[in-house]
């Protein structure tokens, strides 16, 4: 018996809570047709103009989910712009290289494209065991011992295709003995496989070539040198 004038608590049963609440109007989606004037009397808190009606904050949440998507779309459009001028570039310098000569050439005219981009210039090392380059042979100087670069694979590039930021003494001497006041590199190794050789741009600036950069330029150049390549070298 409950005793005169006591007021009767709410059971579990009855307490809602947010997943009561949202689960309610999910079930009963014309609510907020049937109480269009109590909901238009409905203020939220706002955290910069204090409360604001829910219809306004409504409002300003799909105004704030527009701006999200055009924000989106403008970025999707600079990427397809980039991606295409990348497309027009490689296939601009494939028809160049593969409208060499020689291999002398070829490599020649990859030197001069990347000294166009203000870069020190390009240069293509071949693993000995992958190529036929030994003597008598005029790609010689191309050759490099797998070997010899295995500690420079593991410092730089790990498990990774690519590798762009600085090298110290040893391993310039080793990659780039012919090349002078190199601060950092974007190095690249080519096949599907990573097993053919590396293919190496080079900057005087220290800070051209950074950790975290885009590499899909690279990633497209490495994989199309090996056939480039070729045409005047016989794969071991």
């Amino acid at each position: 018996m409950k005793n005169v004038g006591e007021q009767e608590q709410p059971t579990s049963d009855s307490v809602l809570d947010d997943s009561a609440v949202s689960d309610y109007l999910l079930r009963n989606p014309d609510f907020f047709i049937r109480n269009a004037r109590q909901v238009e009397q409905m203020m939220v808190p706002h955290p910069v103009r204090g409360t604001v009606s829910l219809v306004e904050w409504h409002m300003a949440r799909q105004r704030n989910h527009i701006n999200q998507l055009e924000e989106e779309i403008t970025l999707l459009m600079e990427q397809a712009t980039a991606n295409h001028q990348l497309f027009d570039r490689l296939l601009s310098l494939q028809g160049h290289l593969a409208a060499a000569p020689s291999l002398h050439d070829m490599l020649n005219r990859l030197h001069r494209w990347a000294r166009e981009m203000g870069l020190a210039g390009a240069n293509v090392r071949l693993f000995s065991d992958k190529w036929r380059i030994g003597a008598p042979s005029d790609f010689t100087q191309l050759a490099l011992s797998r070997q010899a670069f295995e500690a420079v694979r593991v410092q730089r590039l790990g498990k990774e295709q690519h590798y762009l930021g600085s090298l110290n003494g040893p391993e310039l001497l080793l990659l780039l003995p012919q090349a002078k006041a190199i601060g950092s590199v974007a190095m690249s190794l080519m096949g599907d496989h990573g097993d053919l050789g590396l293919l190496i741009f080079s900057s005087r600036d220290n800070q051209h070539y950074q950790s975290g950069m885009g590499t899909l330029l690279l990633q497209h150049l490495a994989l199309m040198m090996p056939d480039l390549l070729s045409r005047w070298v016989e794969r071991a």
